[in-house]
């Protein structure tokens, strides 16, 4: 697929990329909850992996499948319990699913720093696998599946990044944040939060379980944190001297690049909304 796409430019592989994927995402959402966390689960694998494989660049060894699995089990108990097919108690067993990592380095004599990469193991964990199963948590409420919240939140997340893009792009000139992203501007920045508000308005229509002014605070959210974390991925980058995080998405790199903005702003929703909504 990468080599027929090679043909176009990066925006017409960038558009056909995006409708593909976001049809798979979206139908995965409505057709059921089974398939709502199949699908994320296979994004949340891809990305860890991802992830563990960009940090090995710089000779480091991550317990790369092992993480993954970690990241995997959890995900799983977060949607199952939460889901209500099993009991909370279940949510238990990753904290021996994580002990065992210590034991793993014990016996890994090629490992000259086994510490520092147990670090970048649960590094991995924390920044790709939790948000990711977090996830699930805004999918669910009261142990029922709720499809709106979870899309309006990603329809916004990805209005925010196709307007900071465009507007960007056709207007940028004040550098945002020009040690860690040349290419990012304020221009963008405004561009995104216009249209992620723009968006929250158009859901709070059709989404009664939350108030306007709850939709314009996700909005708000996702705005900050977003492009905080889209920052926080280039600086991941940066660090190891690569410019896409891969390339199996056409025009937008790897599973990190597209999924960046989700990874920090999905604890602070689903904080607010635990708290406000």
């Amino acid at each position: 697929m990468n080599q027929r796409l090679n043909k176009y430019s990066n925006l017409t592989q960038r558009i056909i990329a995006a409708v593909i994927g976001v049809s798979i995402i979206i139908t995965g959402i409505f057709y059921s909850a089974y398939t709502f966390w199949m699908v994320f689960l296979f994004l949340s694998i891809m990305t860890q992996y991802e992830f563990y494989k960009l940090v090995g660049l710089n000779g480091n060894l991550p317990l790369s499948i092992y993480g993954t699995i970690c990241g995997t089990v959890l995900n799983a108990l977060t949607f199952f319990v939460e889901k209500g097919d099993w009991p909370f108690k279940f949510y238990y067993l990753i904290v021996p699913l994580l002990a065992i990592t210590f034991f793993i380095k014990l016996y890994k004599r090629k490992d000259p720093k086994p510490f520092e990469n147990l670090g970048y193991t649960f590094l991995g964990i924390i920044y790709v696998a939790v948000p990711f199963a977090l996830v699930n948590e805004v999918a669910m409420e009261a142990h029922h599946y709720k499809p709106i919240l979870v899309l309006g939140v990603l329809v916004i997340l990805w209005v925010n990044d196709s307007g900071a893009y465009f507007v960007g792009t056709m207007m940028g000139k004040r550098k945002l944040f020009e040690r860690i992203s040349p290419k990012k501007t304020w221009e963008g920045l405004f561009g995104g939060a216009i249209s992620s508000l723009i968006a929250a308005l158009v859901f709070s229509k059709y989404y009664n379980a939350l108030e306007p002014w709850q939709w314009m605070v996700i909005a708000a959210i996702i705005v900050v944190t977003g492009t905080l974390g889209d920052l926080v991925e280039s600086l991941f980058k940066r660090s190891i001297a690569i410019k896409d995080s891969g390339s199996f998405i056409p025009g937008h790199g790897g599973f990190l690049d597209r999924f960046d903005g989700l990874l920090l702003s999905m604890p602070f929703i689903l904080t607010f909304l635990k708290i406000f909504a």
